[in-house]
């Protein structure tokens, strides 16, 4: 593993993680995959109103559920830590006091009021608000007057008027004249460190080499890398992600759908599609093919090629993904995961091999795991309505149909349980019942299995009818095809 390459991902637990937030920890993850470098995960919980447990327990699963496994972090540790921000704040003064010794911050006594009166004076003026800088130059005996007042300091960051000009790995040459930032605070009077200190102390001590974030921080990272500036430390190289946008090119939110990860779990995507998904927002595989690993996608990962344009979250291009990924994955795993998707239904009906091959002959339509909900009802319980289907059924062609299905059904041989044995038998059968109606009355063969279909299922589309039979056995057949009989019979 490289000592050069360190990227982290840093997400505030005040919610549920993110797609956005997923993405960026992708990007990281595919970055220190491709270059054998180190990803940590580190918790900024700093904003202790907005803080939830929840919510950190919801970034740690849904980021393992996405196969984005960190090398350190609050759970598994490292040479650096602590790796969760609230208990790193016994860090912070230590380094603005560096600050104030080499005259690169200044204490700030001004209360909230007057920093107001002179925002609404800027305003007035129609100006950028900048701090007047008042308390740069201040007398040792107003300091004592305001110690007397009790006034507590923050402690605010002297910015070197000058152009400031970096290579953004993803935007390229970026350029920031420092004189419209301002002296910012690091330090509140509250003794908290803001943001954009107690991260480059965090990602300067972690030995971070690679920031990778979204392009909302762009705004951050001319403040940040004075900050390193000025302690004397390597500035890391810095990317920044064009923005997720819904549909409509509006900011992705909770309207247009599933946004956290953990809603597209629930709502039945799958992690790999989701994954997969994710990564071609705002980059693309060399050889054209989409369908990939996260390990592929790694190995191929070039992030000087990631678009510095805004990306679109399209659901029916993740939905088409998803199916993909449904129609290969191997029964047995997918139907684990789908089982809890039917919690309405009495999975005791069926037998484990059954279940298989429910969820087998199924699968092909589904877009996501909780779609198999409506579509397989009529594999439980003894009988199926038929309102939706008592125009087909009533028929002269259903009468007939289900009369000579009836009788090849009596004919096909059952185990002890009333499970049919002979699943060729019963395709040939049911092959030769569709030519005889064609021959005899000029009806299509699938006018002929409408009946069929309809009289087992109560529908007219669903899985191979062989497939259901062998599944339902005998005892419910002949039941369902009698109850029919009595719509085309008129009983």
């Amino acid at each position: 593993m490289s000592d050069d390459i360190r990227v982290r991902i840093a997400p505030s637990p005040s919610g549920n993680l993110h797609i956005g937030t997923a993405r960026t920890a992708l990007f990281n993850y595919l970055y220190a995959k491709k270059m054998n470098g180190t990803f940590v995960l580190r918790i900024e919980d700093t904003d202790a109103e907005r803080t939830k447990q929840e919510y950190i327990d919801n970034i740690f699963d849904s980021l393992k559920a996405l196969g984005l496994n960190w090398d350190e972090g609050p759970d598994v540790g490292g040479e650096y830590g602590p790796y969760t921000q609230s208990e790193r704040f016994d860090i912070y003064p230590k380094y603005a006091q560096m600050l104030l010794d080499k005259g690169y911050a200044y204490e700030c006594w001004c209360t909230n009021e007057e920093l107001e009166q002179e925002k609404e004076e800027a305003v007035k003026n129609k100006q950028a608000y900048v701090y007047s800088r008042k308390c740069l130059n201040i007398t040792k005996e107003q300091r004592e007057q305001y110690i007397k007042e009790g006034r507590k300091p923050a402690i605010r960051f002297k910015v070197e008027h000058k152009e400031l000009v970096f290579n953004d790995m993803v935007k390229g040459e970026l350029k920031f004249d420092t004189s419209l930032i301002g002296d910012f605070v690091i330090m509140k009077s509250n003794g908290t460190p803001t943001y954009n200190f107690a991260v480059v102390i965090d990602d300067m001590l972690m030995k971070i080499s690679h920031i990778i974030r979204g392009e909302d921080h762009i705004s951050n990272t001319p403040k940040q890398i004075l900050i390193y500036e000025a302690l004397g430390a390597k500035v890391p190289e810095f990317g920044h992600l064009g923005m997720i946008l819904a549909p409509d090119r509006s900011k992705l939110s909770k309207r247009h759908g599933a946004t956290a990860v953990s809603d597209f779990v629930k709502e039945g995507y799958l992690t790999d599609a989701l994954i997969n998904f994710v990564a071609l927002l705002g980059w693309a595989p060399s050889d054209g093919q989409e369908i990939k690993t996260v390990d592929e996608i790694a190995q191929d990962f070039r992030i000087h090629e990631i678009s510095s344009s805004n990306s679109i979250f399209e659901y029916d291009k993740l939905n088409w993904m998803n199916g993909q990924y449904i129609k290969k994955m191997d029964i047995k795993k997918l139907t684990d995961m789908i089982i809890p998707f039917l919690s309405k239904y009495d999975l005791s009906e069926l037998s484990r091999e059954k279940l298989e091959r429910m969820v087998l002959i199924t699968r092909e339509p589904l877009t996501v795991l909780k779609d198999i909900e409506d579509d397989v009802p009529y594999f439980f319980g003894k009988n199926v309505p038929l309102d939706e289907v008592k125009e087909l059924l009533s028929s002269e062609l259903s009468k007939n149909v289900l009369t000579k299905f009836l009788e090849l059904v009596n004919g096909w041989e059952t185990d002890g349980n009333g499970d049919f044995t002979d699943e060729e038998k019963i395709h040939n059968d049911l092959a030769d019942l569709r030519a005889d109606f064609k021959e005899k009355f000029g009806y299509k063969p699938k006018e002929t299995m409408w009946a069929i279909r309809a009289a087992i299922t109560g529908r007219t589309r669903g899985a191979d009818m062989v497939g259901i039979l062998m599944i339902l056995g005998k005892d419910k057949v002949l039941l369902r095809t009698k109850n029919a009989q009595k719509i085309t019979l008129g009983v």
